[in-house]
């Protein structure tokens, strides 16, 4: 399989949003993940604005990404509601921070205080909702939650970029070396940054940090390795790729390097796919085997993008449907398993609306 995604992958990529879903999406379930994934949204919006949720805010992140792209969906201004009480809540938090820049992640070092761990990949993913919602946002209130995405990223580039290219986790006390998990996040959010600023030193950035990604061996002796952290490890490192993977210039060896990383990624992915998700390695619902939820949406990313994404859009909606067994057997409680499910929901029912921008929506409404 590998083979076949490397051969695919080479015939290039296309943003998400420029292609229509493979039509037999439309025929497969598709009421019913809307049902799900709006049953869903309405239970996060809810908790994440009352502000009642224990989990750590990068969980609620995910969330808030997956809700924008549900305003995008539905233009249901609940939705969006959330989206903007729950960034306001972060930049309010970040204001007391140290260091300046930083995001308070609900749990460790807590704003105001100048000791106690904090790290660059959780508060990527912050920062990633707080950019999300400005998106949606108008005047002040736009301007502000980009500052905020844009603050902390000059954080993280003026401290802790590597010398490879790779993103050190911050204050982290495992290792002070270029990291997989802070890489793949700041690099999606780098290239983020760029595609709605437009400012190169984000997207140099951004390609720095896919460089480093590509001469990384998953199999290697590292923190936290793949080894121990299963369905984790592909669902971050693959946020900068899926990010990414438009600004690679065609025939590059940046390229066709990330190309062979990726189809590794989609191949390993496939293989744990395969067991029920109770029966895996990694149980779906237990830890680290819960990222499963956010595996799906770099499947439908880049069903988008490769001659047999049919098969990859196949076991996206294959895997939502297993997933779905384990939450909605009974009434949903928002475990970290359907918080991440929420943003492969999110780009099976709009395509490319968690990696939107302000000029693309503006085009879009055109």
């Amino acid at each position: 399989m590998a083979r076949i995604l490397s051969l695919c992958l080479a015939l290039g990529y296309c943003a998400a949003v420029l292609v229509p879903p493979p039509a037999h999406g439309e025929q497969s379930g598709e009421p019913e993940l809307r049902a799900q994934f709006l049953q869903l949204c309405n239970l996060a919006g809810a908790e994440i604005k009352a502000g009642t949720r224990k989990d750590p805010f990068f969980v609620e992140s995910y969330a808030v990404r997956a809700l924008c792209a549900a305003y995008d969906l539905t233009g249901k201004k609940s939705y969006l509601d959330a989206c903007r009480v729950w960034s306001e809540r972060m930049v309010g938090f970040q204001e007391k921070m140290l260091p300046h820049g930083a995001y308070y992640m609900h749990y460790n070092r807590k704003p105001g205080e100048a000791k106690g761990g904090w790290y660059v990949a959780d508060s990527s993913s912050i920062a990633m909702g707080v950019l999300a919602t400005s998106v949606r946002c108008d005047g002040a209130e736009k301007k502000r939650f980009l500052n905020s995405a844009k603050t902390f990223a000059a954080l993280v580039m003026d401290n802790y970029l590597g010398k490879s290219g790779g993103v050190r986790n911050g204050l982290w006390p495992k290792s002070d070396d270029e990291w997989w998990c802070s890489s793949g996040i700041f690099g999606s959010l780098a290239f983020l940054l760029y595609d709605e600023t437009g400012e190169k030193r984000y997207l140099k950035t951004a390609l720095g940090v896919v460089d480093w990604l590509n001469g990384l061996d998953p199999n290697q002796k590292q923190p936290m390795p793949l080894s121990e952290m299963g369905p984790t490890y592909p669902m971050y490192v693959l946020e900068a790729y899926s990010a990414g993977l438009a600004h690679l210039k065609e025939g590059s060896d940046l390229r066709k390097a990330a190309l062979t990383r990726i189809s590794w990624y989609l191949d390993w992915i496939a293989k744990q796919q395969s067991p029920p998700p109770r029966e895996r390695q990694w149980a779906a619902d237990v830890q680290w085997g819960m990222k499963f939820g956010g595996v799906p949406f770099h499947q439908y990313v880049y069903s988008h993008a490769l001659s047999d994404g049919h098969n990859l859009f196949a076991a996206a909606d294959r895997e939502l449907a297993s997933l779905g067994g384990i939450v909605f057997t009974k009434q949903p409680g928002l475990t970290q398993l359907p918080m991440f499910m929420l943003l492969s929901y999110a780009e099976r029912l709009r395509p490319g609306a968690v990696y939107q921008n302000t000029r693309r929506r503006a085009s879009l409404a055109h």
